[in-house]
């Protein structure tokens, strides 16, 4: 007598469509996956709030230890002036034939201050906040923007200072100034896609965050902080390319755009040509770039 072995029929897996659909049926979403582009800027656009307190309460906490104060916003970069123009200026002469040394350096030590950073902080806005990326659900772009939002507060608490030491100096108050407006909406939105392309590289090597000093210690020294590029373009020693490199530089585009506002002894024909042109592209460029790089990250941010 022979024994028949019945199997049980065996259920077929729901396909990934079924599964799919009965997610969304129940209004349910992949966790931590990447929205499209416009739904991304809604979201962010949706956390401004956040990303302005945010910021505030950064810079707030950032010297509360110190018994000065809010002060040092102001102190830090007088003091590095100080310092950049004593051995710039004094000891290796930079100052000569430029007009207005003082509200010159100042202004450029200011300005790039603003860039460095952004860039800084933005290397470790992820990184350095994993807790609040793990915790709560919401777009990691607001991190890097609300860390350069901080450093365009604290920029502006420098501005008071240098507007005193331009009226010291005998800089008067001129319409030109209006200028410093879009020249610093320009250099935020460079700054703030910057950020968000070292926040991702960060994220991924954090490593990158010991190497930035180094890499923006150059760059500044390139950029015409502590000396005129104008004059030194002005001679026939240098290649062409270098030339070119230098005068569109951004740090440099930025800086001579507000001398150019705030110095009246800085003169249009120092500005390197199409210099409008250059800050706009630079800011389209890093800006919508680095949100877009960034954004397509997204989903990594805060795992492994």
């Amino acid at each position: 007598m022979s024994q028949v072995l019945h199997t049980p029929p065996t259920t077929p897996a729901p396909a990934d469509d079924d599964l799919a659909a009965l997610a969304a049926r129940h209004g349910l979403a992949v966790s931590g996956a990447r929205p499209s582009l416009p739904e991304y800027v809604r979201q962010l656009w949706a956390r401004r709030h956040f990303i302005s307190a945010f910021a505030t309460a950064k810079l707030t906490a950032q010297y509360s230890q110190a018994k000065l104060g809010q002060v040092w916003q102001i102190m830090n970069p007088l003091l590095n002036a100080a310092v950049y123009y004593f051995i710039f200026g004094v000891l290796l002469g930079t100052k000569h034939g430029v007009p207005d040394y003082i509200p010159f350096l100042v202004t450029g030590v200011f300005i790039w201050t603003f860039t460095q950073s952004s860039i800084m902080s933005g290397t470790r806005a992820i990184s350095g906040n994993l807790g609040l990326v793990r915790a709560l659900h919401f777009p990691r772009a607001a991190l890097p923007i609300s860390f350069c939002l901080q450093q365009l507060q604290q920029l502006l608490f420098s501005m008071a200072a240098l507007l005193v030491i331009l009226l010291c100096f005998g800089v008067p108050v001129a319409a030109s100034w209006l200028l410093a407006l879009p020249a610093l909406g320009l250099q935020f939105t460079f700054n703030a896609g910057m950020s968000m392309i070292m926040a991702r590289m960060g994220a991924k090597t954090p490593d990158i965050a010991q190497l930035m000093p180094f890499v923006l210690r150059t760059w500044m020294y390139v950029s015409g902080v502590m000396w005129s590029i104008d004059k030194l373009t002005a001679k026939d020693h240098l290649p062409h390319l270098v030339t070119v490199l230098l005068e569109t530089n951004p740090a440099a585009v930025y800086i001579d755009l507000m001398r150019f506002a705030l110095i009246d002894s800085f003169h249009a024909h120092q500005l390197p040509p199409h210099v409008w042109v250059a800050a706009t592209g630079w800011a389209l460029l890093a800006g919508v770039g680095g949100f877009i790089y960034f954004w397509k990250a997204e989903e990594t941010y805060g795992r492994g």
